[in-house]
């Protein structure tokens, strides 16, 4: 990429690219690409070949879009009437094969956001309204519904479906081909058929410098929540968050956990696996 900056775009002759269109410096639109005229391309970014780019849509710098993607198109909802929303891919966020990506809608947000470093993987959707926060890796074939909200760092494996307006949280990992209904709490992991909560996303914690002690204080805390797949709603509930609270207040990732939960939300929190939670090795 650095012998790409500061130079003129270059722009395939097959390629169809409004004037209106603001291309940055260093940008390579491949062969049969087609780039509308409310889009605005980010220095160093790549269009391989076969990509559109609609709508309002701002590609920041160095993303790269593989064949076949399609960013900003009009989202798949019946009330959509052309109102000028908008649809933002953070800088170097990498977009692979057959990706769809809609832009906002009117009663939503108005815009669909990925962040910064993301990972999107071939054939997977992006709805409308939906919000990725930074480092997001979704893997093949995941699709999700609109206003879905996922936080930095979540990984969301293969053939996943996220329900509309679930909430992801940080650094959470949802298993492949896991059906999600309901909202997952940050550092959390969830599997199955329909997403069941089972335990914490001690991977991530343990590769990304959470130190040990920090780690086994996450771990009572979780089972405090949940001891033995409780459930998570109720005055019992209501009980154990509050000693929860009270017990880790010092404890940043915790009290994050509590904050999640605590926050509004449309559809709840995903249920707990029955019997014994499946804890990851090394925690």
């Amino acid at each position: 990429m650095d012998d790409r900056r500061g130079k003129a775009p270059e722009i395939h002759p097959s390629s169809i690219v409004s004037s209106r269109a603001r291309i940055g410096t260093g940008v390579r639109i491949g062969p049969w690409c087609s780039v509308g005229p409310d889009v605005v391309i980010g220095d160093n970014v790549e269009l391989v070949s076969h990509v559109v780019i609609d709508g309002h849509t701002t590609l920041g710098e160095g993303v790269v879009c593989y064949p076949f993607t399609t960013v900003g198109m009009a989202p798949q909802d019946l009330k959509y009437r052309g109102e000028p929303t908008s649809c933002i891919i953070g800088a170097r966020t990498t977009i692979r094969e057959n990706v769809t990506i809609h832009r906002g809608t009117a009663t939503g947000t108005g815009i669909t956001r990925v962040g910064a470093d993301c990972l999107i993987m071939a054939n997977s959707h992006v709805a409308h309204d939906c919000t990725l926060g930074r480092g997001v890796i979704i893997v093949n074939n995941v699709v999700m519904g609109g206003h879905v909200t996922i936080g930095d760092d979540a990984r969301i494996m293969g053939a996943a479906a996220l329900h509309q307006f679930v909430r992801i949280g940080h650094a959470a990992l949802v298993g492949g081909v896991c059906g999600v209904e309901a909202d997952v709490i940050p550092y959390g992991s969830v599997l199955g058929n329909r997403a069941r909560l089972v335990g914490l996303h001690w991977i991530w914690l343990r590769r990304n410098g959470v130190q040990p002690e920090e780690v086994r204080r996450m771990r009572q805390a979780f089972r405090a929540l949940y001891p033995k797949a409780a459930h998570a709603t109720g005055a019992v509930f209501q009980d154990r968050l509050e000693h929860v609270r009270q017990s880790y207040a010092d404890d940043a990732r915790v009290v994050e956990i509590l904050d999640f939960i605590a926050a509004p939300s449309h559809r709840g929190l995903v249920r707990v696996q029955s019997g014994d939670m499946i804890e990851s090795d090394g925690a």
